[in-house]
């Protein structure tokens, strides 16, 4: 299980510099390595505020690894970049059974989301473990099926406050699924691009209307993957608003100080 967890070349600036979709801001970067219950060793990568500790820790859920999803899909990339240092926020990432980055591969296969159970679970009580609370899910697409399923039963729902759920498909997780979330009362948020290509907001709104908790945000030009600089920063916007409520729905566009460009 190689690894090459990127290191990045910091640089200070002499006043404020736009924050772009390669910008990398100072965080404590940590390789980890998962372990389940049923003996998998999963690679991730763990970054936390630089010098003060985090109000709240998000555990992501990337897309499907059979169609290109991995740690480094490109929205938790760019969480990881950016929340630590902008708003005080870990993040955990990590690639599923059978997944491969750069930072290394997986054990495992991918299984349609059942076993990947075990993933889910290793990476909360990883977080629980290791973090200082608050901590949400954070699933997009096929990451999305494994929060709901998941997410609202134990060992995992008496560990995290909430989760938030980009592009959801609701292909895998079905109507029991949605009832243990409205049982469970932990609150949900759920982006919808308006173009996407499985559950478009109206409709999204019909089946989430059995968690009556489930906030369901449609936006506007928004597609799937999250495409476009715009779009990956209100995602951004929206999941700080959800952990750490009464913060500013729109993190900084500028950053002062060290930075550095990733590749």
């Amino acid at each position: 299980m190689t690894s090459t967890l990127p290191s990045y070349e910091f640089t200070e600036s002499d006043g404020p510099r736009d924050i772009r979709a390669s910008t990398v801001l100072p965080a404590r970067r940590t390789e980890i390595e998962l372990r389940t219950a049923d003996g998998l060793r999963l690679v991730g990568e763990f970054a936390e505020p630089a010098d003060r500790p985090a109000r709240a820790t998000l555990v992501t859920m990337h897309p499907l690894p059979t169609a290109g999803g991995f740690m480094d899909s490109h929205v938790f990339r760019k969480a990881s970049f950016r929340l630590p240092a902008l708003a005080d926020i870990a993040v955990l990432r990590f690639n599923t059974r059978g997944t491969c980055s750069p930072r290394g591969c997986s054990e495992g296969e991918f299984d349609g989301g059942a076993a990947e159970r075990a993933d889910i679970e290793a990476a909360v009580a990883w977080a629980a473990e290791h973090s200082a609370g608050n901590i949400w899910l954070v699933g997009w697409s096929f990451g999305t099926e494994l929060c709901l399923k998941y997410g609202a039963l134990d060992p995992i729902a008496p560990l995290i406050q909430g989760a938030v759920l980009l592009s959801p498909p609701l292909h895998r997780a079905g109507e029991e699924d949605l009832e243990a979330w409205a049982a469970s009362g932990l609150p949900l948020k759920v982006l919808v691009p308006e173009h996407d290509d499985y559950l478009q907001p109206a409709a999204a709104t019909e089946r989430f209307a059995r968690i009556p908790q489930a906030e369901v945000i449609g936006v506007d030009g928004a597609k799937h993957l999250w495409v476009g600089e715009k779009y990956a920063a209100r995602v951004l916007d929206e999941i700080t608003d959800a952990v750490l409520p009464g913060a500013s729905q729109s993190l900084p566009t500028s950053w002062t100080g060290a930075a550095a460009t990733a590749s």
